[in-house]
Order: C-alpha cells, then structure tokens, then sequence
C-alpha cells in the first residue's frame, strides 16, 4: 500500500486523484498499485488528514463544490488545518505528490517541500520544475542517501515521457544532443504568425485560448524553456548547469516580416531548447532557430511539444506530444507513482 499525502491540491491535483479513482482496479491488477490518499494540504484550499485514507469521491466533491477540502466529512481520526510542513514531517504518507505553486525564480516552496520529504526518508513526484532545474544535484543526493524515490517526469514535457523514454528505452545509447520545441506557447505564437497574424495579434489569442498567462514573460522570453533544458542537462547528460547560466534569448522581438522572410526561403522560425556534449563538455541554450521546412522540427506547428534526440547507435529519435493539461500533467505524476511501485516491487525480488 502507498500511502500519498497531495501538497496543493489545484487542477494537477485533483487531475491525478481523479485517475487513481477511476483507474483503481486497473493499477492494482496492473502493476500492483495500491494507492490510498491520505492527506491534503493546500495553501488556498485548506488540509485534512486521515491516516486510515480519505474517500477520493468525498474528497473531490468537497473541493468541487465549496473550494474547500476542509469542508470533507468530519469523523474518527480525521484532522484539519496542518500546514504543508506538517503534513509532510507528522503525517504517515510515504509519498509526497508536490503540486504547488511555485516560484520558478527560487524554486519554492518546493524545494523546501522535497528537501523535509526526503530527510523523513519519504519519497516525492512533482511537476514543479524549480527543485530540478535549480536543486537537482542537492535533492538527488538527500532522496538517494535517505531510500527515497524522487519523480519528476511532468517536468519537461507534462505526460509526454520525455526523460523516462531516454533512459528505459534509448540505453545504450550515448545521446550527443538534446534539442525541442518544450514551450507550446510559443510554437503556438509562431505558427499563427505563420498564418498571417502579427506577434501582439497571435500573443492575444494565445492568452484567450489559454495558452499564455496574463503576464506571458516566462513563455515568450524563453525563460520556462531554460528550466526544462537544466533539468535535460542534469538528468540526460549528467551535467547539471544552473538555469541562470543558460543562455536564453525568447521571442518578443519576433516580426511578422521575419517570419515571412523566412517562409520565402523554405524555413521556419522555432524557439528551441538545445543541450549539447561536445569532448565531454555540455553546454545548454534556448534562441530561435531558423529550420528548413523539412526540418522533424518545424513541422511542429500549434501548442504542441517536440523533442529529438541524436543517438550515437539510434540515430536521431524524436518524440511529440501535449506539453500542458490538467490531465496529461496528472499522468506525468501516474507514470512516476507506477516507477516507483516497480522498484518497490523489484527489491523485493
């Protein structure tokens, strides 16, 4: 049985405890799954505490209709009001689904959320890129010292296995470079350009589709993709470099002029993340590129997510998918709570 305490409990959250619900069966048959829920604690939302478990169904009603867990069935040994650190540090879950809001400039508090789970000798998945991109070497060491899992697959590419595939099924290879769209804002900015539109008119309807935030900053200056190549730099290439010494240029200053320029020439603005190992150096950068038209790359048009990898063996491997949604970011954290049953289940052996 695994034990998970959630900490947020926002749309990722309530994504993820909707599918352990309706997928139940199917993970215990499947991969011998057990996943009992808790706690819940949520800055906004409130926190209850059941050590014996929760009812997700209640769970779930009591935040959908009142925005409060706390408004959950009272009863035997069920607390409320614990605060993030508590609930970590007193509550008998083995595993931390971290899905707060986090300050991608400081990374917290996640970080803080990760370093207290793993001194407790709990293990963690997030979807938080702070604690990756900025602690990864720090918290890798603490989880391995103390036994504990660390799962951070919705960190790149939501539920699109863009660190696990490499590793499980890429072995073997020596993986030269790393490059892809990881920023479905901006794919998505360009290619409406593409069609015509100008940056403020595409930037608009990226905002009205969603895709972008109020304040885009993070998207357009390529800042959200600089993370998501740290933590390609840590975790594939074995070099972690602070997200601060990326080089990291957006597409702000992106016109419709340049863009038609290049369409006239057969290429394709992209804003791409690119991570490479040359004699045993890495080094990371994101900057618009400009791609010939028959490039894997600029065929990727909307708010979707791409990523190559050039193999030394495999040759060049390219994975697309959703980088955003509730529910494929939910995944993310499944393919990790299913991992870390797997290894459970293989020390056993």
């Amino acid at each position: 049985m695994t034990k998970i305490a959630f900490v947020g409990f926002g749309g990722v959250g309530q994504a993820l405890a909707e599918i352990l619900l309706e997928r139940k069966v199917h993970l215990e048959s499947s991969y011998g799954l057990e996943a009992e829920v808790v706690a819940v604690s949520d800055m906004m939302k409130g926190a209850v505490y059941q050590p014996d478990g929760l009812d997700i169904e209640q769970l779930l009603e009591a935040v959908r209709e009142t925005g409060n867990v706390e408004n959950y069935p009272d009863g035997p040994g069920v607390t409320k009001g614990l605060d993030s650190m508590a609930t970590i540090q007193q509550s008998n879950a083995d595993m931390i689904v971290e899905v707060t809001f986090t300050d991608v400039e400081t990374g917290q508090p996640a970080i803080d959320h990760c370093r207290a789970a793993f001194e407790k000798g709990k293990s963690v998945v997030t979807t938080n890129k702070g604690p990756v991109a900025l602690a990864y070497e720090e918290l890798s060491k603490l989880a391995e010292k103390n036994g504990a899992y660390w799962g951070f697959e919705g960190t790149v590419m939501s539920g699109t296995p863009a660190l696990r595939m490499p590793v499980a099924t890429l072995a073997g290879n020596e993986i030269k470079e790393i490059k892809g769209i990881l920023n479905g804002t901006t794919n998505y900015i360009l290619t409406e350009m593409e069609k015509g539109n100008s940056y403020e008119t595409a930037l608009q309807k990226a905002k009205e589709l969603g895709y972008a935030e109020a304040d885009p900053t993070n998207d357009v200056e390529g800042y959200d993709a600089r993370y998501k190549a740290a933590i390609l730099s840590g975790y594939l290439m074995g070099t972690p470099i602070s997200s601060k010494d990326i080089p990291c240029k957006g597409i702000s200053d992106m016109t419709l002029e340049m863009v038609n320029d290049a369409l006239e020439q057969n290429k394709k603005w992209r804003l791409l993340a690119q991570v490479k190992k040359e004699n045993g150096t890495v080094t990371a950068s994101v900057e618009p590129q400009l791609l010939d038209t028959d490039d894997p790359l600029a065929g990727v048009t909307g708010a979707t997510n791409a990523i190559l990898y050039e193999c030394d063996l495999a040759g060049p491997i390219m994975l697309t998918g959703a980088g955003a949604g509730l529910k494929e970011t939910g995944f993310s954290l499944l393919i990790d709570l299913i991992d870390y049953q797997r290894q459970k289940t293989m020390e056993k052996i």
